[in-house]
C-alpha cells in the first residue's frame, strides 16, 4: 500500500511540481489550496506526511499545523514546511507548532524526496 501525502500550497504550480515528484516516487497525493481547504480534506483517512507552505490566504501554514496537531488522528503526522520563509524566527515558530522539517523555495525535487523519505520512513 502506498503512503499518502497532503500538499498544502496556494500556488497551483507548486502543488503540481510537488505532486508530480511525489507521484513518480510512488506516493498518493491529496492537495489543499490553503489551511482551511486542507483541513476539510482531512476526514480521518491515514495521512503519512503533510507538506505545507507558510504564507497562504484564509489560514497560514503555521496556524494550519497548530490545528492539525489538535486532532488526535493527526497529532503524530509529520509536517514539512515548504516555503520562501528563511527567517530563523519563522522556522522556530513552525517547529514550536509541530513542523519536523523546513525546505526553502525554490527547491529541487530530489531534495524534497530525500526529506519525505526520512519523515515517512
Amino acid at each position: 500500500m502506498s503512503k499518502t501525502i497532503l500538499i498544502v500550497d496556494d500556488s497551483s504550480s507548486v502543488r503540481s511540481v510537488v505532486g508530480i515528484a511525489l507521484k513518480r516516487a510512488g506516493y498518493d497525493v491529496i492537495e489543499g489550496c490553503d489551511g482551511v481547504d486542507a483541513l476539510s480534506k482531512m476526514t480521518g483517512q491515514k495521512i503519512h506526511l503533510i507538506v505545507s507552505d507558510v504564507n497562504m490566504p484564509n489560514m497560514d501554514g503555521i496556524t494550519f499545523v497548530k490545528e492539525v496537531k489538535k486532532d488526535p488522528r493527526y497529532k503524530f503526522t509529520p509536517v514539512c514546511m515548504l516555503t520562501t520563509e528563511a527567517e530563523e524566527s519563522k522556522m522556530l515558530e513552525g517547529k514550536a507548532a509541530g513542523a519536523k522539517a523546513w525546505i526553502i523555495k525554490p527547491f529541487q525535487p530530489p531534495k524534497l524526496l530525500d526529506v519525505v523519505a526520512k519523515l515517512v520512513g
